[in-house]
């Protein structure tokens, strides 16, 4: 099975000249799906992880079954505004717009080892943005692991240092 196979390119969405993978294929595939989580779970099968980060919202829907399976607590990285107890937040420049994401203050403890784990790394903007929020904490980030990189688009930059795997690379058409 070819994962690739079930993630669709979508042009011009959401904006002219955006070629958009879209990953419900996947998620509609239940084969796929599992094949998926478990692609992830082997790519950071060695690293040490206390806890998995997962962004709001489709990073959720792999990093719950990550957690779960490796047996570490899952630490929800949201969108500003949506956790109900104190948290820290970071800021950075998303795709198509400014953007803030937070965590409970308390989601992270020093000396934590951390997984960020989302569906796309594209720019690379949330994932530093996670970063820094568990380096805030004291934790230590291990990795940074997608479904989904696009290169191109400066993710390597932005987490230049850090260990970056997904499951599948594609060339962002330049803009």
């Amino acid at each position: 099975m070819e994962l690739g196979d079930y993630i669709a390119a979508v042009p011009d969405f959401p904006v002219p000249g955006v070629a958009f993978k879209d990953i419900t294929p996947l998620l509609a595939e239940p084969e796929a799906f599992r094949r998926s989580v478990d692609g992830l779970l082997e790519l950071c099968r060695d690293w040490p992880v206390d806890r998995i980060a997962a962004f709001d919202a489709r990073g959720f829907l792999w990093g719950a079954p990550m957690a779960y399976l490796r047996g570490v607590p899952l630490v929800p990285v949201r969108k500003t505004g949506r956790l109900p107890r104190a948290t820290v937040g970071e800021s950075y420049q998303g795709e198509y717009a400014p953007e803030t994401v937070e965590i409970h203050d308390d989601a992270v403890t020093a000396g934590d080892s951390v997984l960020l784990v989302d569906d796309v790394i594209a720019t690379g903007g949330a994932m530093r943005a996670g970063v820094r929020l568990v380096e805030r904490l004291g934790g230590t980030v291990v990795g940074c692991v997608s479904v989904v990189r696009l290169t191109g688009l400066g993710a390597a930059e932005q987490l230049s240092g850090y260990r970056v795997a997904s499951l599948r690379e594609y060339r962002a058409p330049r803009g």
